[in-house]
Formats: structure tokens, sequence, C-alpha cells
């Protein structure tokens, strides 16, 4: 994920076993840069951890929409 550039829009899953933790999500997000960021699939998973890792970045919107 970290190699990808330019991209408009992306959507991270997030929810243990399966996936990333908030922290993993906001790593990769961090490191490709997309101007705007949904998490999906996120569970009890901590969306405020993630939505603050991320907006430590310039120029990444986080929007959280409910996916349940």
């Amino acid at each position: 994920m970290k190699a990808l550039r330019n991209i408009d829009v992306a959507f991270v899953c997030m929810n243990l076993p399966y996936t990333m933790t908030p922290g993993e999500a906001a790593e990769c997000v961090n490191g490709f840069k997309p101007k705007i960021v949904y998490p999906y699939h996120y569970g009890q998973s901590n969306l405020q951890e993630f939505s603050s890792a991320v907006q430590r970045t310039p120029g990444v919107e986080v929007r959280l929409r409910k996916w349940y």
C-alpha cells in the first residue's frame, strides 16, 4: 500500500483478527496519502485513534460513515 501514489479516494478496512488495527491502518494511509479515506469493516475498532493518527498528515481527509 505504501507504494501507491496519486490516490483520490481510499477505502481501508480495519477489524481484528482479519485485517489491520487502527494504528496499522493509519500508518498505511499516512504512507500513500490519499486525498480522502473512508475506514470500513471496522467492527469495534477505535475510529478516533485512526482519525487522530491520519489527520496529522496534511492533505488527507478522513470521512467516517456508518458501515453496519
